[in-house]
């Protein structure tokens, strides 16, 4: 959670508790109070300059109701993206809660509401729309990508160091290439290049020194049992089951998902979603498709140095988080974890100089560096992390 950041409110309302709690709040909210829709209509309409992050509606007013005053202003080019949020006084009804996700309500709260899950809750929110832009045509939402665009000062350094290192590695370079095609009894490509997801979303061929034999993707099906990252016995997600908290509440005690044909609630998914071993980031101790010359290149990073034709057309960076495989980066779609995407792609990073050498390195453990770095990344920064990458190349064992 970003406790820095005062994040700009419309609420849209007169609930006296509520109000108190904003003023309760004034060092964590920037606050606008517009009794009635109609205020808020013509508050949005004069003030076109004023950045609002989030509307907080009561569900039931004057006349009206949230979802409604949702559809009206929704109706604005300026406003279309902005998380809107329905709050009230008692549980929300199944049919309510339904009503609501289907016509485009970002998320509901009972009162009294907890500020620093209200704050968790809108920094996931806006991260959402700044990594998704939405938009509504012949009344399908679709998805556009957020075009990620590097720092002129970092594009510039990336391109001097990747030129730079390209020009006096090239010996080990070849060196390297004509080892791998000899090892391989003169076939196959000395590069290995597969599908990554870098910033924003953005995919691209990505470029590294084979390490292992020919055909070795595919048996990584056989080898899911060496999982570094996995921990307990795979199993499918149960929608057969009940969640014990809606069971205990009599109604939904989260956003209900709907997969397939199939619909569970949001926490309850979450929960068992956590539990299951088919594990995000995939990692193969002493994977036996790795050739002996595989481990050598791969110890010393040898490998990884292909990456500078990457960072030199623009498509990682010299520091930034790791770019995932398409079938990782689809995994990652929980609240936590799509913070990492607003960072550039990079050959080193956080999690590499934090925990390279470590093979007790959680899945969680990296995620939260990636976005950790997500949220400090400067150049400076990136300085601090080049310089740290140097001796942690030289550890004993390799992640």
């Amino acid at each position: 959670m970003n406790e820095n950041k005062k994040y700009s409110l419309l609420y849209i309302g007169r609930d006296n508790n509520f109000i108190q709690f904003l003023n309760e709040n004034s060092d964590k909210f920037t606050f606008y109070l517009k009794e009635n829709p109609l205020f808020a209509n013509e508050f949005l309409n004069n003030n076109k300059d004023i950045t609002i992050d989030v509307i907080i509606c009561e569900t039931n007013l004057p006349g009206s109701n949230g979802i409604e005053v949702y559809k009206m202003l929704s109706k604005k080019l300026f406003y279309k993206n902005t998380p809107f949020i329905l709050v009230n006084d008692k549980e929300f009804t199944p049919d309510t809660i339904k009503y609501a996700l289907e016509n485009g309500i970002s998320d509901y709260f009972v009162k009294p509401i907890n500020a620093n899950d209200l704050l968790i809750r809108i920094e996931y929110l806006i991260l959402f729309k700044k990594t998704h832009h939405i938009k509504n045509q012949s009344k399908k939402i679709k998805y556009k990508k957020t075009k990620y665009k590097i720092p002129t000062t970092k594009r510039i350094f990336d391109i001097v160091f990747s030129g730079l290192a390209l020009l006096i590695l090239s010996p080990i370079l070849l060196l390297t290439a004509l080892i791998i095609w000899i090892d391989s009894g003169f076939k196959g490509n000395v590069f290995y290049k597969s599908k990554r997801v870098g910033t924003g979303y953005k995919i691209f061929d990505f470029y590294k020194f084979r390490s292992m034999k020919i055909g070795a993707d595919k048996e990584l099906k056989d080898l899911k049992t060496l999982n570094q990252y996995q921990e307990t016995e795979p199993f499918e997600i149960d929608f057969d089951k009940e969640c014990p908290r809606c069971k205990k509440l009599g109604h939904p005690c989260s956003t209900i998902l709907i997969i397939g044909d199939k619909k569970i609630c949001e926490n309850f998914y979450l929960a068992q979603k956590k539990q299951n071993a088919n594990s995000t980031f995939i990692k193969i101790m002493n994977d036996p498709r790795i050739t002996r010359f595989g481990k050598f290149i791969r110890k010393t990073s040898i490998d990884e140095l292909p990456q500078l034709i990457n960072v030199l057309k623009g498509d990682m960076s010299i520091v930034g988080n790791r770019p995932l495989p398409l079938y990782e980066a689809e995994l990652l779609t929980s609240d936590n974890w799509t913070e990492r995407f607003l960072a550039p792609a990079g050959i080193t990073g956080l999690w590499q100089i934090s925990k390279r050498g470590k093979a007790d390195m959680s899945e969680e453990e990296r995620k939260n560096l990636d976005n950790e770095y997500a949220k400090k990344n400067s150049f400076w920064f990136d300085i601090k992390i080049i310089l740290k990458t140097i001796p942690a190349l030289f550890q004993k064992e390799n992640v």
